[in-house]
């Protein structure tokens, strides 16, 4: 039987897990206006992560322009994404500019990078 011993008896945690051991919250980044959160971190840092995201910071030969996103076009990590509009990294998103990869992680950032994909 699993978590039993040899003899059948149980096993018994030593401790509860502390606070900065436990899993923070899923965040799911929609394909809507604009919407960012403050998370405070370990030490009183703060971090800006995104709820929602409609625009894009493209490089494009060393310059940045600012798209906006139009449509999630595939997501290869899962195709479920893809059609629930959500931005994760390595999705391709359909912008003004043309087609784009997501190089970064919207939700550990309050924005959304990415590169233009020929």
């Amino acid at each position: 039987m699993a978590g039993r011993k040899i003899s059948g008896g149980k096993y018994h945690k030593a401790r509860k897990k502390k606070k900065y051991e436990r899993r923070g919250h899923d965040r799911v980044v929609r394909l809507a206006d604009r919407k960012v959160k403050m998370i405070r971190g370990r030490g009183g840092s703060l971090k800006q992560v995104s709820l929602a995201q409609n625009t894009i910071n493209i490089i494009k030969n060393g310059k940045g322009k600012v798209a906006k996103i139009k449509n999630v076009v595939e997501t290869p990590s899962n195709r479920f994404l893809a059609r629930q509009n959500v931005l994760v990294k390595g999705a391709i998103v359909d912008t003004d500019l043309g087609k784009a990869r997501i190089t970064n992680r919207p939700t550990q950032e309050g924005h959304v990078q990415g590169v233009l994909v020929e």
